[in-house]
């Protein structure tokens, strides 16, 4: 059951490149209402308005700094199940630039915090980081290669559609600042699109179960992305 305290719902359409009657287009309207949750979530609500505790957005960048690591391996495996060159070339480089972005811009959050990689490395995965990992780590090395793309779409799409929701609003918080300008970048929105079209190409050699199973592996991905965020303003630990 999500928090009583969600801020007030902003959501928009998410275009895409193959247009408003493509297979992304109707998995991006299946995921709207979880979208809708997660941009009314008050760790984003605090990133614009700048009062989310130093404290909070700490774990999440400890936390996402592990996820990072196994979305790069989640990827690498995707592209070693392509069946296309450019698919391969596309997801390979995407995983060694997941590694890029853990190095450079969470090095510099880790820093500021006066911690060090090997402190990020002591701090344990959360139970929803390490349900996150093993959930794309499962369906990239062991299911078909639209199971694949599915289980990593979420933290491409998502996190583009709410960089461009927040940059709007910006925040007065420098670091918070440089996070929502990361994915609202035009450079982050062409490798999502590029991978929109690689699903939206895939998903025309695919019947009616095949497409349904992407469906059911993307919306659970977007959950699991509410749930990252929601992971560090409750500051979820393992009960036992």
């Amino acid at each position: 059951m999500p928090p009583s305290d969600d801020a007030p719902v902003r959501t928009r359409d998410a275009p895409t490149p193959s247009g408003p009657d493509s297979f992304t287009a109707h998995l991006w309207q299946a995921s709207l209402p979880i979208h809708e949750r997660i941009l009314g979530h008050p760790f984003l609500a605090g990133l614009t308005a700048g009062t989310l505790p130093d404290e909070v957005f700490r774990r999440y960048v400890v936390q996402d700094s592990h996820y990072l690591k196994g979305f790069a391996r989640a990827l690498a495996l995707a592209a070693g199940r392509a069946t296309d060159d450019e698919d391969v070339v596309f997801l390979a480089t995407a995983g060694a630039e997941a590694i890029t972005v853990e190095h450079e811009l969470h090095a510099s959050f880790i820093s500021a915090f006066g911690m060090s990689p090997a402190d990020v490395d002591d701090t344990p995965r959360n139970p929803t980081t390490t349900a996150y990992v093993d959930f794309m780590l499962a369906h990239t090395a062991a299911g078909r290669y639209p199971e694949a793309l599915a289980a990593v779409l979420a933290c491409f799409w998502i996190y583009r559609e709410v960089g461009r929701e927040l940059v709007a609003e910006g925040s007065p918080v420098p670091r918070y600042q440089r996070w929502i300008d990361t994915y609202a970048s035009d450079e982050f929105s062409a490798q999502v699109d590029r991978l929109l079209e690689i699903v939206d190409r895939h998903a025309a050699t695919l019947g009616d179960e095949g497409r349904n199973r992407f469906a059911q592996i993307w919306l659970q991905g977007c959950r699991y992305e509410w749930r990252f965020w929601d992971a560090a303003f409750h500051d979820e630990t393992w009960p036992v």
